[in-house]
């Protein structure tokens, strides 16, 4: 069964909101594995900011249907389908990779076209699942630079992570306790792919 990675964003209520989609995905999708969340600047307009994550599962469903069900994910937490593409969001669901399928049809296009260029997708991915080849630039997501290419890390474009997994809250006005973590290697994500990195 192929192996399928999906990045889960909201900044609407994020902490609610993405604890109801990690709830919809374990039971969507049986064994499914999960990054660390992490706090990142909106990318495209001006809001809020956003917590990302990235979720793991092998599937038997074809490419279309796993979409389905994300999109039903996606309503369930309050999400419509007519939202702007750069706006608010209470849920995003996007599949980055589907085993090795390279897919470019209407409304899917496999693999994600921006991941090596977007921290907030590649980080959470490089946490979860470092060993994993991107099929098309041929390059393992949380693996080091070589002489003919860089890491994919290089090419994201640099934000502010924050590890909210370990996060700490009393509810009633008791106190907030919180721990931070800033991914390994976090200087190769201050510099963008060169023109060796071509997809």
């Amino acid at each position: 069964m192929p192996e399928v990675y999906v990045a889960a964003g909201s900044n609407v209520a994020p902490e609610e909101n993405l604890a109801r989609a990690v709830a919809e995905l374990a039971r969507e999708f049986p064994g499914a594995r999960f990054s660390p969340w992490y706090r990142n600047r909106a990318v495209g307009f001006e809001g809020d900011d956003f917590i990302n994550l990235v979720t793991g599962f092998s599937t038997a469903l074809p490419v279309r249907r796993v979409l389905e069900r994300l999109h039903a994910i996606e309503t369930a937490c309050g999400r419509g389908r007519a939202a702007p593409r750069w706006a608010p969001r209470t849920m995003d669901l996007d599949v980055l990779l589907y085993g090795d399928l390279v897919c470019h049809e209407a409304g899917l296009e496999l693999p994600r076209p921006d991941l090596l260029k977007r921290a907030y997708m590649l980080g959470p991915l490089a946490a979860l699942a470092p060993e994993v080849v991107h099929p098309v630039a041929g390059l393992t997501i949380g693996g080091p630079p070589t002489r003919s290419s860089r890491s994919p890390a290089d090419a994201a474009t640099p934000i502010h992570r924050e590890n909210l997994a370990c996060d700490i809250r009393r509810r009633g006005g008791e106190e907030h306790a919180g721990a931070r973590h800033i991914l390994g290697g976090a200087e190769a994500l201050q510099r963008r792919a060169g023109g060796d990195l071509r997809l």
